[in-house]
């Protein structure tokens, strides 16, 4: 790592300037007389540079050129610059949301320390406090790809290409786990900072395999959005097939032909060493289908992989035989295969200051017991979304809810996009306020150490993906607009394949604009329509019938968002 300065004095007559650099002292001094009333000006430039590959002297000729653009420029052209960057980000992206203006606050406040993470990274990792703390040691968790990556593909898609890239490059360390675990392909660390796993706890480190097909799907996505064929062929394949290859390995087909995936750790720290998630096996099925496809549209590159016909049909066969549990006699998906048999948790008996439990109770009996730490099957409702019917997903959130604590900043944000998706409006905004003012509020009395990055991305989903009901399934974009009384109006923007489209909606309808770019199809609450630049394309809301909000665990409730406008 370097470091550099350099200043530029305006004083109104003579000024004799001096410099001193030692190991441990730099100084930079300015003499001059000032008759009273006249002002010494001075601005002062830094600028950094680091590489974990490049020579040092490297680094500080990079730092040196930083510096003299920065004085070319000056200030103004400096402030210029930045003005412009953030003026093209917040006219195609912003996020409004009108009739409560602390949230719109809020998730402004969210979105800017999102674009500050990434925008700016340079293949390296977004660590889950962004830029603002030194919580967690500054390591990098599926957050990244799972909170942060979606906002940016469909955004800023050059910082989701660079935070993957980034992913690719500590490829081989990820293969190197992998054979130190006897597997086959690349195990990507749960906890890292440059691409070694760093967590102590196996059952929630090592066992978490489904970081393997949550990058793979921040692949999928990114490749979905922007269509970037040089990306796929470079770095995305090789992602695909590498995870692809874990999850083969992982895996086996039982003897009925099912093919399943056992002792492993999803999104849920308070279960550990399951068999069959079903947020990992959704999540692998993905990943080992598309690997194929993508196998199939770049041959050549996918030969200099290793990767035949042979293997990319195991693959297929592998996705087409996944294993979902799935609980006949109440009706819903159990997180993982016999999840549903458990004890349930003795809410009554937990104390308001037990929570969160893991500080209170033994990891072993809350992996032994329905409780769920945060949204884990509800998780893949939304990301897997297509392979659950409406009824599904109802049937689904309403079991889990008087389950889940909410121990995790993780969870509000998912509960209330599919609080939302299943007619739980009232649900969705009392989450909603939760995942937006987790750090403005200091919600956990943790927001010294960082923001929770992932719980700003989440908020943004809220609205985005929650009211805008935006999906994103197979390259196909399906928007479901519905939002909840306490709001009056919302308005985000994004980009899908060179299309820069807007999306308003109120509780009557929903008007969509596409400023540039070839005409769209896409469906509104399931009606195929097309967009194109000719002009607002406004559609009716459907409204939803009313149902009974679901529980939570007692004392886990949401705190109902009550705001109310100020006099004027």
């Amino acid at each position: 790592m370097a470091a550099g300065m350099d200043h530029v004095v305006d004083a109104p007559g003579e000024a004799a300037t001096g410099l001193q650099s030692h190991e441990d002292l730099g100084r930079f001094t300015v003499a001059t007389d000032l008759e009273p009333g006249q002002k010494l000006r001075m601005v002062k430039f830094l600028s950094y540079g680091w590489s974990s590959q490049r020579s040092l002297p490297a680094v500080t000729d990079q730092v040196e050129g930083a510096l003299a653009r920065a004085r070319h420029e000056g200030w103004d052209g400096l402030v210029a610059g930045q003005r412009e960057f953030l003026d093209d980000f917040w006219d195609r992206a912003d996020v409004q949301v009108d009739g409560d203006p602390e949230l719109q606050q809020a998730v402004r406040f969210a979105f800017f320390h999102i674009l500050q993470a990434g925008a700016r990274a340079e293949q390296r990792a977004i660590p889950a406090k962004g830029l603002t703390g030194t919580g967690y040691d500054g390591h990098t968790f599926w957050d990244t790809e799972a909170f942060v990556l979606p906002l940016l593909a469909y955004n800023l898609p050059v910082a989701a290409r660079d935070a993957l890239r980034w992913r690719h490059a500590t490829i081989d360390l990820a293969r190197d786990r992998a054979k130190v675990l006897g597997l086959a392909g690349a195990a990507f660390p749960w906890r890292t900072i440059r691409g070694q796993e760093c967590s102590g706890y196996w059952p929630a480190g090592t066992a978490a395999f489904h970081i393997n097909a949550d990058i793979a799907n921040a692949v999928i996505r990114y490749l979905d959005a922007t269509g970037d064929d040089e990306f796929e062929r470079d770095y995305g394949l090789e992602l695909l097939v590498e995870t692809a290859r874990l999850w083969r390995s992982v895996g086996h087909h039982d003897a009925e032909g099912r093919f399943r995936i056992d002792g492993v750790t999803g999104p849920d720290e308070y279960s550990a060493i399951a068999d069959n998630n079903v947020y990992t096996n959704v999540m692998a099925e993905l990943n080992l289908r598309r690997a194929a496809d993508v196998a199939e549209r770049q041959p050549e590159r996918a030969r200099a992989l290793g990767v035949d016909p042979e293997e990319a049909a195991a693959w297929r066969d592998a996705a087409a035989a996944m294993m979902v549990p799935y609980d006949e006699s109440l009706g819903v998906h159990a997180q993982a295969e016999g999840f549903t048999d458990h004890a349930v948790w003795d809410f009554p008996g937990t104390s308001p200051d037990q929570y969160p439990l893991m500080l209170h109770f033994p990891y072993f009996d809350l992996y032994r017991k329905q409780v769920v730490k945060q949204a884990d099957l509800v998780f893949a409702l939304l990301e897997r979304g297509d392979l659950f019917s409406d009824e599904e997903k109802a049937r689904d959130f309403d079991y889990y809810e008087p389950l889940t604590v909410r121990d995790s900043s993780l969870s509000a944000a998912v509960q209330a996009v599919i609080a939302a998706e299943v007619g739980h409006l009232d649900l969705a905004y009392d989450y909603f306020a939760e995942a937006a003012l987790l750090d403005l509020d200091d919600i956990h009395h943790n927001t010294r150490d960082g923001l929770h990055l992932a719980s700003l991305g989440g908020a943004l989903m809220v609205v985005i993906g929650g009211f805008g009901g935006i999906r994103g399934y197979e390259g196909e974009i399906a928007l479901a607009p519905r939002i909840p009384d306490a709001l009056t109006r919302i308005s985000f923007g994004f980009s899908f394949r060179g299309r820069q489209i807007r999306i308003e909606a109120d509780h009557r309808q929903a008007s969509y604009t596409m400023a540039e770019g070839d005409p769209l199809e896409f469906t509104h609450h399931g009606d195929r329509v097309t967009l194109t630049t000719d002009g607002p394309l406004t559609l009716p809301i459907p409204r939803m019938p009313q149902r009974e909000r679901p529980r939570q665990p007692p004392g886990r409730e949401p705190a109902r968002r009550r705001f109310t406008a100020p006099k004027s």
